[in-house]
């Protein structure tokens, strides 16, 4: 099997070339072909011998994802990618465009095994991790292909990324390196629906990344019926690894809550949701479920949204309703791949 030279830093590339009888030098070389021009073929290192090239083309495997399909949001721009990756297996990556700069919401697994209601990707199962490499090359053939500088990453998209936690805490090294595209790590966001060992392991490693944690429910009751996680992970432990993560880093949690009508989006719902996280550093993104055909979940209405929202500030929560990107392209995850394979199939 070929080296995945994508998902490996500078020193360890280096140490790979001693292997192969060359000097560690080249790997500076090598190292901003794959990570800052984010070459598609060895053949495009100009000041690499064609021998070496040779070397890496017969030991490395280069990874280049290829678009499959994109989709553009008449309404915001946004673009969705679906990309194929070497096994022929599908993943998804979103472009957003905001004052700030540009957002790449990225895939950490094919599929996912945590079974979320009201989340396309998990219809499915998970087909397997991604590797550093794989997560990297989403960002670099989109930033690519729009010839502007991805300035903000949050891994979001497919699949869980604590359950990929040695990939994903390599790609978030890599991604930051500043050899590499040097992406503030406070520029990277990493989601979670509350694999609370890997929170805490995440706590320890001394990243400045913003820690989202997927919450969709106030109560055990209620967060259990929309998240099969709640089952393994009692509610008031993923908070208290929350504060844990805030406690150890400094960095304020993000609480995720996506409204489904009639189901979480009541008054009583707000007033648990306060007294659940009350004095923590912590921001609520309020998301108005996107519905999925294979599940019956309702989008609240816009009145609903604005009363829940304020019922929170009354609290003294700090929340934001996300301003909704890409509606009108299947943007929620695990919805274009889906729809891909199901007219694949029919065809």
């Amino acid at each position: 099997m070929k080296a995945d030279i994508k998902s490996w830093n500078q020193e360890e590339l280096g140490e790979f070339l001693i292997s192969l009888g060359e000097k560690p030098f080249r790997a500076k070389q090598i190292y901003p072909w794959l990570h800052v021009k984010h070459v598609e073929s060895f053949e495009e290192m100009t000041d690499i011998s064609n021998k070496l090239k040779e070397k890496l083309t017969n030991s490395c495997e280069l990874t280049v994802l290829k678009q499959v399909k994109v989709q553009q949001s008449k309404l915001d721009g946004t673009r969705k990618y679906l990309f194929a990756l070497a096994d022929g297996n599908m993943i998804e990556s979103v472009l957003m465009g905001y004052h700030h700069g540009n957002s790449v919401c990225i895939s950490s697994q094919v599929g996912c095994r945590m079974g979320c209601k009201f989340c396309a990707s998990t219809l499915d199962g998970r087909v397997r991790n991604l590797t550093p490499g794989e997560m990297l090359d989403q960002i670099y053939r989109i930033q690519r292909e729009i010839g502007e500088r991805v300035s903000h990453v949050v891994v979001m998209g497919m699949g869980e990324p604590l359950d990929n936690y040695e990939n994903l805490l390599k790609f978030i090294q890599l991604l930051s390196d500043e050899n590499g595209m040097n992406i503030s790590q406070r520029n990277i966001t990493v989601s979670t629906c509350g694999i609370v060992p890997n929170m805490r392991r995440l706590a320890e490693e001394k990243l400045q990344i913003t820690l989202a944690l997927s919450l969709h429910g106030a109560t055990q009751k209620k967060r259990q019926e929309l998240m099969p996680i709640a089952k393994k992970y009692e509610i008031h432990q993923v908070v208290e690894a929350c504060e844990y993560y805030f406690q150890r880093t400094g960095r304020r949690i993000t609480f995720e809550y996506s409204l489904v009508g009639g189901t979480n989006d009541g008054e009583e719902d707000a007033r648990q949701l306060s007294r659940l996280i009350s004095g923590m550093n912590c921001h609520v993104n309020l998301i108005p479920v996107n519905p999925i055909k294979e599940q019956n979940y309702v989008q609240p209405d816009q009145k609903s949204v604005l009363n829940f929202k304020n019922k929170l500030e009354k609290y003294g929560i700090n929340v934001t309703i996300r301003r909704e990107m890409g509606r009108d392209i299947e943007g929620a995850c695990g919805q274009l791949r889906k729809r891909f394979s199901e007219r694949q199939g029919e065809g």
